[in-house]
């Protein structure tokens, strides 16, 4: 920067750059966009370039004839359509020279003096006529220290001069608005209407009161070139008064003194800093707010599946009690067998032991195999059924929630954090979507009465194969069956019959209840242990599902924690930076 700072200006120079850098390192992690990152580079830049003056306005504003003006020669093309097509920067030079920068812009040296401390930028129409234009105009605006903004007295104010000024407010800059053509307007009184029409206008649209000139640009030129064909020292008379151009000039070249200039150049990256704050401060609350239902999400989720698993352990019991009953019913059979056959008056019939098998299997154990299969068969497909239902139900719900998100953007459309968000959701649901598809009930149901039945024969260490569940558990309880081949000796019967067969009958209804009890135990062991493991299998299966989202919403929220807090770093170093540079002023 071609200039001498106070201490001062100089310790807020370096904060200012300090708090440049440490906000373009936040908008790196906030993902922002390249042309706002490039903003902030701007910024950084200019905080030791020339003070930098950008004239705005629509292109028949007369924005290159006020700028013939300010240069006291017709040294800009002017025409009645838009000349100016690119951003054109007026420096100094010893002689008229123009060429393209590497950024595209059209570089003018003049030899005109007081642009040795000035650049003065012309920017094409603000105007809606060439779009491209007016969006080279309005990214060039963040860059200047101070706006022109000209306008036309013929018709101050137009619907794109409203909108180009709104869309500019938030940068913070200093704003002057001119406005040309007042020789156009005769009437004292119609000038000085259109004035406070301009004043009021541009306070309600900028939120202050900017300073307004009203002036005739193509008399100043005139007075101006007049004064170089008469050699004189100053504007040549009528047409300088007329053209109210003094108190314009005097303010720029005069009242903007290097001190005011400086001040200026350093309140420029506040208002560079203070909208980038805002618009990014506000995505990051915007973040929070969405992840605030992505944890509302995670939560229903976790929601549903220890209602899952309530509801499951509590239905087992119930399907469980249906094979427990087949079994007391067997021991009731039991007893009533013992009590019908094991009489003094069936005695002899009680020695022919292949006789009394049949009846005890044909009676007793009857359709225990088959009654037990069903039971089991359905408490299985229940199992399978209940869980199927559960993935789909997770599955309906992330579906759901893509949907109604699908078109809810935080910040600019196509951000790292969104498209991860939405990807992360799209990816689980068609993770849960595929468990669903894949799922053949019929197949689940086999393997996982195989691995009951495993477990029951390896509770009870016996061998079977290629049996139902219900047929092991008659093999095992044929361990425990009494051999009735020769139950009782026939002298036996003879002498002690009537003492011996009531106590032989107890003793076989307790063994065979004993034996049944522990069956019983055993199934219910086996079973239950089988029932726990595929439940926490499934529970578990299901949260691996929705880690990465799970994952990626807690990380998000530490790390917009984080941000937040150095964003809010940022803000309150911005706050006293712009009370200390207007304390400077």
């Amino acid at each position: 920067m071609q200039r001498v700072l106070t201490r001062e200006q100089d310790q807020l120079l370096r904060r200012e750059r300090s708090m440049l850098e440490d906000l373009q390192v936040l908008l790196v992690r906030l993902g922002a966009s390249d042309e706002d990152l490039e903003v902030v580079k701007q910024a950084l830049r200019q905080l030791d370039e020339l003070f930098l003056l950008v004239v705005v306005g629509e292109f028949n504003a007369g924005k290159t004839a006020f700028l013939n003006a300010m240069l006291g020669d017709k040294l800009l093309t002017e025409g009645v359509l838009p000349t100016t097509s690119e951003i054109q920067i007026l420096r100094h030079g010893e002689e008229a020279s123009q060429a393209v920068n590497p950024d595209g812009m059209l570089v003018v040296q003049l030899p005109v003096e007081w642009l040795r401390e000035i650049n003065l930028v012309d920017t094409p129409g603000t105007n809606a006529v060439i779009q491209r234009h007016q969006e080279i105009t309005e990214l060039f605006v963040p860059r200047s220290d101070l706006v022109l903004f000209v306008t036309s007295a013929d018709r101050p104010f137009s619907e794109s001069e409203r909108a180009f000024l709104e869309r500019i407010r938030s940068w913070g800059k200093k704003i002057v608005v001119v406005v040309n053509k007042i020789d156009l307007i005769e009437s004292q009184a119609e000038r000085e209407q259109i004035i406070q029409f301009v004043s009021e206008n541009a306070r309600q649209l900028l939120g202050i009161q900017p300073e307004v000139f009203a002036v005739s640009a193509r008399l100043a030129l005139q007075a101006k070139q007049g004064a170089q064909s008469d050699h004189l020292a100053a504007p040549a008379e009528p047409q300088w008064s007329k053209s109210q151009f003094s108190r314009l000039e005097q303010y720029i070249l005069q009242s903007l003194d290097t001190g005011a200039r400086v001040r200026l150049k350093l309140d420029n990256p506040l208002g560079v800093s203070a909208r980038m704050v805002e618009t990014y401060g506000e995505r990051i609350a915007s973040r929070k707010l969405v992840l605030r239902d992505d944890f509302n999400a995670l939560d229903v989720i976790e929601d549903q599946l220890a209602a899952y698993e309530g509801d499951m352990r509590r239905d087992f019991k119930y399907h469980l009690s249906h094979v427990e009953n087949v079994l007391y019913a067997m021991a009731e059979r039991g007893d009533h067998f013992f009590d019908d056959t094991l009489s003094i008056w069936r005695v002899w019939e009680l020695l022919n032991g292949d006789k009394l098998r049949a009846e005890f299997e044909r009676e007793v154990v009857a359709d225990t195999a088959r009654e037990v299969d069903r039971y089991m068969n359905e408490l299985i497909d229940w199992m399978v059924e209940s869980e199927f239902r559960q993935w789909r139900g997770l599955t309906d719900y992330l579906n759901r929630r893509a949907e109604q998100h699908a078109d809810q953007l935080v910040g600019k459309v196509g951000t790292d954090f969104e498209l991860s968000r939405q990807g992360l959701i799209a990816s689980v649901g068609q993770a849960a979507q595929g468990v669903v598809d894949s799922y053949n009930p019929r197949d689940e149901s086999a393997k996982l009465l195989q691995q009951v039945q495993g477990a029951l024969i390896q509770t009870a260490a016996i061998e079977v194969s290629a049996l139902g569940l219900g047929a092991v558990l008659v093999a095992m309880l044929h361990t425990a069956l009494l051999d009735f081949t020769g139950i009782l000796g026939a002298g036996v019967v003879a002498a002690l019959g009537f003492y011996v067969m009531p106590y032989r009958r107890n003793k076989l209804k307790t063994t065979l209840r004993s034996q049944i009890a522990e069956l019983r135990t055993q199934l219910d062991a086996a079973v239950s242990q089988q029932f726990e493991t595929e439940l926490a299998d499934s529970i578990q299966r299901m949260r691996e599902a929705v880690a990465p989202y799970t994952r990626f919403v807690r990380t998000e929220r530490e790390k917009l924690e984080r941000t937040g807090q150095d964003m809010d770093k940022v803000r309150h170093e911005l706050a006293q930076l712009r009370t200390a540079v207007a304390r400077a002023a």
